[in-house]
């Protein structure tokens, strides 16, 4: 069984679009009924489960009668979330309760999670649901989110909610069967990944598109989700759901191996999504980084953003995008730092400076 209750006390669950809701916009209840049934069975074996669930948006964009699934514009998009969450939420909590199973809502934007004491209340309530033995099943808040805040896709959503859970395995039930060393549906012989040891060498095999129209993410969304949940010592599936029982037996899938679990404070700070700025480095700071070092200032070439000290910044070496930390300085003054020396920086700003620009305790490695 892909992770099994006895190995996996706590599993998130992300059904996608093209799953839930038909051709026609309709729900595919007889379909989800079975999912459902297997998920009962897991609690019954002792294992918490909580749902993200995408089909607001092409549900309510059905009732409403609007074009293109209702992604015409943002403005089609949260009219159709808000209409389509209502229809999600009464299903779900009618086909658990058949199984004597209580639903919670629970819907959540991309600055919830972003900003950390947000992320630590909500990591708060989703603990006590699935304690209560409820089954949270967990949207963005896409009535409300715009497109320059928002997660975009629920695969990236699901790994945060396994962040904030505890989880130790995620389940991305959706229209394909795993990662391919080409997209299939142009490249028949392409080859089927069956397990992913480093996510580096496979990250270049994804694209974005979406087979059924209906999802936001494509596989790109799912091997980022995966960097997400394997770097919090979360292991994350892409398994087909396009069978009945999806998570009974050992569908065909794409397994992504857990990392070393991070602290929860390192795992919060590289899952995240969005940044106020970044500071690039040149290869001996890069070099010191990766040893466990801090940012010191000497090692620093260029700021981009504006960002204040205690913001969220990322790093880039020469090779790329190394890390993401909290600044300890805001933008301008660390422009003034930029290759100093620490014994410098006192004449050059006029008080006793910290000891680095991002320290290693704020610091995660991506």
């Amino acid at each position: 069984m892909l992770f099994a209750p006895a190995a996996c006390p706590r599993l998130i669950v992300k059904v996608g679009s093209a799953l839930l809701v038909g051709a026609e916009g309709d729900v595919r209840r007889s379909w989800l009924a079975t999912l459902v049934a297997d998920i009962a069975a897991r609690m019954r074996e002792g294992q918490q489960v909580a749902i993200v669930s995408s089909g607001a948006i092409a549900l309510g964009a059905r009732r409403l009668g609007l074009a293109k699934g209702g992604r015409a514009s943002l403005e089609d998009a949260q009219a159709a979330a808000a209409t389509g969450q209502i229809a999600l939420s009464q299903t779900w909590a009618e086909l658990l309760g058949l199984h004597g199973l209580t639903a919670a809502q629970m819907l959540v934007t991309l600055a919830d999670l972003e900003d950390r004491r947000r992320y630590l209340n909500a990591a708060a309530t989703l603990g006590r649901l699935l304690g209560l033995g409820v089954v949270p099943v967990i949207n963005e808040n896409d009535s409300v989110a715009t497109e320059e805040i928002r997660f975009g896709d629920n695969d990236r959503l699901a790994a945060r909610v396994a962040q904030a859970a505890g989880a130790s395995g995620v389940v991305l039930l959706s229209d394909v069967d795993g990662l391919y060393d080409a997209n299939p549906h142009i490249h028949p012989a392409a080859r089927h990944i069956a397990r992913v040891e480093r996510i580096d060498a496979v990250a270049g095999m994804a694209d974005r598109g979406s087979a059924s129209g209906m999802g936001s993410g494509g596989m790109v969304s799912k091997v980022e989700a995966a960097r997400i949940a394997t770097a919090a010592g979360a292991a994350l599936a892409i398994a087909s759901g396009r069978v009945d029982h999806p998570l009974a037996g050992e569908p065909r899938h794409t397994l992504f191996v857990a990392e070393r679990t991070a602290s929860a404070r390192k795992a919060w700070l590289a899952g995240g999504l969005t940044a106020a700025g970044s500071i690039h480095v040149d290869a001996g700071a890069a070099a010191a980084l990766v040893q466990g070092g801090s940012l010191l200032a000497a090692g620093a070439t260029r700021v981009e953003g504006d960002f204040a000290r205690g913001d969220l910044v990322t790093i880039e070496g020469p090779n790329g995008r190394l890390a993401r930390g909290l600044a300890e300085y805001d933008a301008a003054e660390t422009a003034r730092l930029l290759g100093r020396r620490t014994e410098e920086q006192t004449d050059i700003l006029g008080y006793a400076p910290r000891a680095a620009l991002v320290h290693r305790n704020h610091l995660a490695l991506l």
